[in-house]
Parts: structure tokens; C-alpha cells; sequence
């Protein structure tokens, strides 16, 4: 089967629709991969180990060219931007194409299979948004979680930090800065974050004795091992926080993750709607009571 992937990654949009990509598609055995991308500022296309083909525009047509081109049997798409009417549009030009659609915000899908891998999602909340013949993935039952960390939880080893942050890959909003600033100074802290952060020099300058920064670390579970406590935005880190068992508070720091605040928020973990001082102290004095 060939397998075309359509998402994108950027300093704006992030990096977390190419990541959980690259998760399926590592589960896709006997197929043969291809991506399909745009090249946008702070993108990270130079990680994906399979044949990307850079789009020069946004048009479903350019994309339906690309697929016959490749004789794509199956399109799988992560992309907020491309919706119900464009995945019509691509089933009406190709009737023999299986089309499979990442969701996480309950909206409209023309497709064969949608999969919301979140622990919150529920297929109920897809009635009337998707075609009869959809197959719906929904919840904990597809949650995708990399090999790397299945293998790590196997080991145990010592916690050397007291706090692991890691606010997406871009930290659109720049609030690592402030968290860092309102921790206790004795705290060992290791920030994880990617080139494609358009704030690494000022996160740079904060380095101190107790502070590690790693970028574009590739060992991210190591990490969260090696960790006493997590600072991280409700997104797939949240997955990856609950696999290690690591205790966390999530901070939402961009729209497509209010399902994932409101679900850890119903469920009595430590959540913020966004960035709030005062409010971190309160956590601060709970989670370290004697700092």
C-alpha cells in the first residue's frame, strides 16, 4: 500500500501534527510512506525519514495532482486547515482513494476512517459530522505513544531533575521564560524545546548552573524519566506524561487544546487556561511545599 501524509509544521503552528504523524506512520509495516508538505518558517520536514514533496501552495488541487502522480492508495491527513468541503473534494476526484483524518476538536470530516487518538475523545460526539461508512478511533484505545517510550518505561532511572518543561515544540506564546522565573531557585529544571522556537536566544540567556536546555533533543523520554515533575501544555505531552507516570500541570497555551484543559480539569489534574502568575504560585506552593 502506498501512503500519503499531508501536515505541516512550523514556529506558528508547531510541531505536533508531523510528530504524531511519524507515530503511525512507524506502525504502518509493508507500506511505503510519503509525505506531503509545505516549507514554512521553523518547519521541521528535515526530520521526516521518509520522501517528502514540498507543496508550493495550499490548493486541494495541487494535492490531488500529487496523490495521482504517486498512486496513493491512502491519504492520511493532520491539518486544521484542510476540512470537510476539501476532503469532498479529494473523494469526488478520487472514489478508490481511503482517505483517514486526524481530529481533536469534534468538527466535520468527509472521510473513511477518523481518528481523534485523545484520552477525552468519544465517538458519540461525532453524530452527524461524519459520513455513515465512517469508522470511528476514538480515546485511549488509540492513543499513540512512541516505541521509544514503551522501551523506556521498561528502565528505571535516578530523577536528576525536579522539573521538565516542555510548552510544545514553538512555546508560541513564550511562557517558559516566566515559568522559569516563578520556580523555586533550587530546583534542578531541564527545558525541552526545538529550533523551531523563535525564542532560543532568550531562553539561552537564562541558562544557569541548575538550568539544562535541550533542543531538538531526540531522547525526550529519557527526560521525562530522569524527571520528579512535568510543566507542559495539554497536548500529546499529556499522553506521554501519563504513559511515564510522571505528575504534571498543563498549561494551555493555544485554542486546539481547550478538549484536552476541560478533560484534565473534569478529571482533577493541575491545569491553567493560560498563563496566570498568581495562579502558578498556588500550584508552586502545592507541588513544592517546602520551597
Amino acid at each position: 500500500m502506498r501512503v500519503l501524509f499531508r501536515a505541516d509544521s512550523s514556529s506558528k503552528i508547531g510541531t505536533g501534527h508531523i510528530r504524531r504523524s511519524l507515530v503511525l506512520a512507524s506502525r504502518l509495516d509493508e507500506s511505503e510512506i510519503f509525505f506531503a508538505t509545505k516549507s514554512l518558517e521553523g518547519d521541521i520536514n528535515n526530520i521526516i525519514p521518509y520522501p517528502v514533496f514540498t507543496l508550493e501552495t495550499s490548493s486541494i488541487d495541487e494535492l490531488i495532482k500529487l496523490i495521482k502522480e504517486l498512486n496513493i492508495d491512502k491519504l492520511i491527513i493532520d491539518h486544521y486547515e484542510i476540512g470537510f468541503d476539501d476532503e469532498k473534494k479529494i473523494k469526488e476526484a478520487l472514489p478508490n482513494l481511503r482517505v483517514l483524518v486526524f481530529d481533536d476538536l469534534y468538527e466535520k470530516h468527509y472521510c473513511d476512517v477518523l481518528l481523534n487518538h485523545n484520552i477525552y475523545a468519544k465517538k458519540s460526539a461525532y453524530e452527524g459530522l461524519v459520513p455513515e461508512h465512517c469508522e470511528l478511533r476514538c480515546g485511549v484505545l488509540y492513543t499513540l505513544i512512541r516505541s521509544e517510550f514503551r522501551d523506556e518505561k521498561k528502565r528505571k532511572r535516578e530523577k536528576i531533575y525536579d522539573v521538565f518543561i516542555a510548552i510544545g515544540g514553538a512555546d508560541i506564546k513564550n511562557i517558559t521564560p516566566k515559568i522559569i522565573e516563578n520556580l523555586p531557585k533550587k530546583l534542578k529544571i531541564c527545558v525541552a524545546t526545538t529550533s523551531s522556537n523563535p525564542n532560543i536566544a532568550k531562553l539561552q540567556k537564562l541558562e544557569r548552573e541548575n538550568l539544562n536546555l535541550k533542543i531538538d533533543d531526540k531522547k525526550i523520554e529519557k527526560l521525562l524519566n530522569e524527571s520528579k515533575f512535568a510543566i507542559i501544555s495539554p497536548s500529546g505531552l499529556v499522553h506521554e506524561a501519563l504513559f511515564m507516570e510522571v505528575p504534571f500541570l498543563a498549561i494551555k497555551v493555544a485554542k486546539n487544546q481547550r478538549l484536552m484543559y476541560e478533560y484534565l480539569i473534569e478529571n482533577e489534574y493541575m491545569a491553567m487556561k493560560e498563563w496566570d502568575e498568581e495562579l502558578f504560585l498556588d500550584f508552586r506552593k502545592k507541588i513544592w511545599k517546602d520551597l
